[in-house]
């Protein structure tokens, strides 16, 4: 039987998701929870796993369509026992996303069992149930059965050259070339099969560099480039005002859409809903230098990257222990200030695709290592494009480091939902008064940005000066608790 499936939601409540690139093609065997697609929306790039096992009927979009949350996005041929749904809900489904209810089913006459065949699979990993409501390149993919039940499979990573058999669905050994969601896009868009590409990266993972090279050596790069792999990009004609009769492409219109998109909603609804105010602070900070200029020097803690950022962060948690004005929310819906008794800490990350903000959970509850190694992590998932959409929900505070592009202070704009962000600037090198003398000293700017409803200007500049205490004598933060 013909089994359709709808673009669920994936957990982030959003309305819609761009179809980065099918990993599979009409007619192909599927076993479940192999991943069939990846999907950009908002906030991250998820893999979907497939929720049967089957041959893929139809593709019900192309890779660049935006496809609405409960819209048909592929169709399953099912035979025999598998034609019902082959993986279990673990979250139940919102009101609206079930077509029927066991009570409504039973109410008209229908079974039980016809309920629970009304009702959509839950992708297996995603919390949200789903919605009612040129040919892509063939790409092989790895996926084994479960040896006991449907909640224990999981979907197989292999290395470039490792071949597993597939479950008995498919007798053909099947393998897929390991790499990251921007570098398959760049050589979908380029026509290159990963496969024919020598990784070069660590563990085997094939880089973009190894994909240019390979491009380069068989001549299909042609007018691509980095950035038409990174964004869909339409030329158009020029106006005709002012050229002269000039007519070549001098424009270029890139649809708003993805990270970038909601970046833009979110920095709008937040300016002209939270009332920002910003104030500055400028700060001796050499004796933070100092201190990780000691650990980077201490052979036990090799493999750690404590740098600015991270000593700041730890700083900041200490601070808001002190200021609970800094670490709430303004609850408009029911009236209320929600003060919390943890810090999630949130670290903007620019990446290719926008600017993201994951948080660290609980971050007031970790040393100083745990902050930089989580840190770490953060910007490493960032910048693969790996951000889960939960990792970005939640945040009560946030810290962006301008100073990594040079720049000695600005005035952040708050995540929507935060009452305090606060900028780190760069660390300069310059004169400075240092116990009555001048001498060359460490020098960074803070910029703290607070709402105004939830923060009077006497508590922001308490906080601002806590933090900086504890980043001009790192000693300090052993009398805070």
């Amino acid at each position: 039987m013909i089994t359709e499936f709808r673009l669920p939601d994936l957990g982030e409540g959003l309305p819609e998701a761009e179809l980065v690139q099918w990993l599979v093609a009409e007619g192909d065997p599927v076993a479940l929870n192999q991943t069939i697609a990846e999907v950009e929306t908002a906030k991250a790039i998820v893999e979907l796993p497939s929720p049967y096992a089957g041959v893929i009927s139809k593709l019900h979009a192309e890779p660049g369509d935006v496809v609405a949350v409960g819209s048909v996005l592929i169709a399953f041929d099912i035979a025999g026992p598998d034609a019902a749904p082959a993986v279990t809900p673990h979250v139940e489904a919102a009101p609206a996303a079930a077509p029927a209810t066991r009570r409504d089913l039973a109410e008209s006459g229908a079974t039980v069992d016809a309920a629970e065949e009304a009702v959509p699979p839950n992708l297996v990993g995603y919390g949200a149930a789903p919605r009612a409501g040129g040919r892509p390149q063939r790409r092989a993919r790895i996926a084994a059965a479960s040896a006991s039940s449907a909640s224990d499979t999981a979907v197989l990573e292999a290395a470039p050259h490792d071949v597993l058999h597939a479950p008995d669905t498919m007798d053909v050994p099947i393998e897929r070339p390991k790499s990251t969601p921007p570098v398959r896009k760049l050589a979908k868009d380029l026509g290159i099969d990963l496969a024919l590409v020598e990784p070069t990266g660590e563990l085997g993972l094939i880089t973009r560099t190894d994909v240019e090279a390979y491009a380069e050596r068989v001549g299909r790069a042609g007018s691509a480039t980095a950035e038409s792999a990174e964004e869909s990009v339409e030329l158009v004609p020029a106006s005709p005002a002012g050229l002269s009769g000039v007519t070549a492409s001098r424009e270029r219109r890139i649809p708003i859409r993805g990270v970038r998109k909601h970046t833009a909603e979110a920095m709008v609804r937040s300016a002209f809903t939270a009332p920002h105010v910003t104030t500055f602070l400028t700060v001796d900070v050499t004796a933070t230098t100092e201190l990780i200029a000691s650990f980077k020097a201490d052979r036990s803690l090799e493999g750690h990257r404590i740098g600015i950022l991270a000593v700041a962060a730890k700083a900041v948690c200490l601070a808001l222990g002190r200021a609970r004005e800094l670490n709430s929310h303004w609850d408009d819906e029911h009236g209320e200030i929600v003060e919390f008794d943890y810090v999630n800490l949130g670290i903007a990350a620019a990446t290719q695709r926008g600017l993201v903000v994951p948080n660290i959970r609980d971050a007031d509850a970790m040393t100083l290592i745990e902050l930089a190694d989580a840190i770490g992590g953060l910007a490493e998932t960032a910048r693969s494009g790996k951000t889960a959409p939960a990792q970005m929900m939640g945040g009560t505070f946030s810290i962006t480091n301008v100073g990594v592009f040079g720049i000695d202070a600005g005035t952040p704009i708050l995540n929507p939902g935060e009452a305090g962000i606060l900028a780190l600037g760069a660390v300069r090198r310059m004169p400075w008064e240092y116990r009555g003398e001048i001498a060359l000293r460490d020098v960074m700017t803070l910029a703290l940005s607070f709402d105004h409803r939830l923060v009077d200007g006497e508590q922001g500049a308490r906080f601002l000066a806590d933090v900086g205490a504890i980043l001009r004598e790192p000693g300090r933060a052993m009398l805070l608790g």
